[in-house]
């Protein structure tokens, strides 16, 4: 295990409005801001994404089980930005619930906002975390 001590900095709030792209929209908060580091959360509706909810089988490299929500879903989740070389790169999981069906994952495409989500992004400041391509997993990884 590795690990850093960090302390909280800025505390952004935000509102993504009906078809907005969630991740994109995160991305683009943690450029302008010059966010380095955070975790943040999600609590609203998905118009759509495509989530990753595991592997086919437990072995390297993984090869991810997608799954995509094709309608609206109500979602609550969990996140952190860390940068890889000059890009902000997002990794949430959240669970997505529609109806009496519940889908659990990690959300990496077509994020489409239902309505309104919220978020919430703690900045990290004092780490010096970043994202590295894994040539073992084919994932790109928290490297500290």
């Amino acid at each position: 295990m590795k690990y850093q001590i960090g302390h909280a900095g800025r505390i952004v709030v935000a509102r993504f409005e009906d078809r907005e792209d969630v991740l994109g929209s995160l991305c683009n908060i943690a450029k302008k801001e010059d966010i380095k580091a955070a975790a943040f959360y999600l609590v609203g509706g998905m118009r759509e994404a495509r989530i990753v909810v595991g592997p086919e089988k437990d072995e390297m490299p993984p090869t991810p089980v997608w799954k995509t929500l094709g309608e609206s879903h109500e979602v609550v989740g969990f996140g952190t930005i860390f940068w890889q070389g000059e890009e902000p790169k997002v990794h949430f999981h959240g669970a997505f619930g529609k109806k009496d069906m519940v889908k659990v994952g990690c959300m990496r495409e077509m994020t489409e906002t239902f309505l309104v989500l919220e978020a919430v992004i703690i900045e990290i400041k004092g780490v010096n975390a970043v994202r590295e391509f894994d040539a073992v997993s084919g994932l790109t990884l928290l490297r500290l």
